[in-house]
């Protein structure tokens, strides 16, 4: 399911929003101007690298110009290809401006970057001795999804469905299509047990669990910082 659009317009302009696209798509277009071997340096020192975070919350020193711990935030704004980087920005588009007005700018940037953090955790998790680096924004928007599908159930969303030759369009509530995304993810998490499940090198595939951490944290994250409040310009100007 791919979607296009959610039928939820907002009052505001979501400038938090545009700005965190308009850096992964800046930082994106830095990754692009590298070689193969200058990436995989970059990577290594920005992106999140399980085996290194295990050593630096155990108090190893490390020898990165970036403390590890930082690659948390870091990661967040790198991605491993056209494919990844235009899913992530289509999703954060359609879903994040709702959150944004509903939190305010400030709270809302709080909430996107410690749903980030959080879900690179719970990656990191399940592959602590992984040497595959983990990046990308999809843990962090997966907690946009989940304070959305919290706050907007009945939301509908347009979607296209591929089937065969043919690209229907579907107006699908954000409580079936968040849910089944999150379904989908879990599913797929509990599969990837016995596979490495970081995007990043060539070896690597989807992050899985920052997807299920992502979602999870920002449905319990967004009530805690006013998803449900009355007063929702409160932040905004």
């Amino acid at each position: 399911m791919i979607p296009l659009k959610d039928e939820n317009p907002v009052q505001i302009t979501p400038y938090i929003t545009y700005i965190l696209i308009a850096v992964n798509i800046l930082a994106f277009g830095y990754e692009l101007s590298l070689n193969p071997q200058q990436l995989e340096a970059f990577l290594h020192v920005f992106a999140i690298v399980p085996r290194e975070l295990t050593a630096s919350l155990s108090g190893i020193p490390s020898q990165q110009a970036v403390p590890e711990v930082m690659t948390l935030i870091s990661s967040q704004f790198l991605h491993a290809g056209f494919a990844h980087i235009g899913f992530n920005m289509l999703f954060l588009y359609i879903f994040g401006n709702n959150i944004e007005e509903q939190l305010g700018r400030l709270k809302y940037l709080c909430f996107y970057l410690i749903c980030g953090v959080l879900a690179g955790l719970a990656q990191w998790y399940f592959s602590e001795m992984s040497n595959i680096p983990s990046l990308g924004a999809s843990g962090a928007i997966a907690g946009v999804m989940g304070a959305y599908i919290l706050k907007f159930p009945r939301a509908k969303i347009v979607t296209i469905i591929p089937l065969g030759f043919f690209f229907p369009l579907f107006r699908i509530p954000a409580l079936y299509f968040l849910g089944f995304w999150f379904l989908e993810q879990a599913f797929n998490g509990i599969a990837s047990f016995e596979v490495q499940a970081s995007v990043g090198m060539a070896s690597g595939g989807v992050a899985y669990w920052a997807h299920i951490g992502g979602f999870i944290f920002g449905v319990i994250l967004g009530p805690v910082l006013g998803l449900f409040s009355e007063d929702t310009q409160k932040s905004i100007t």
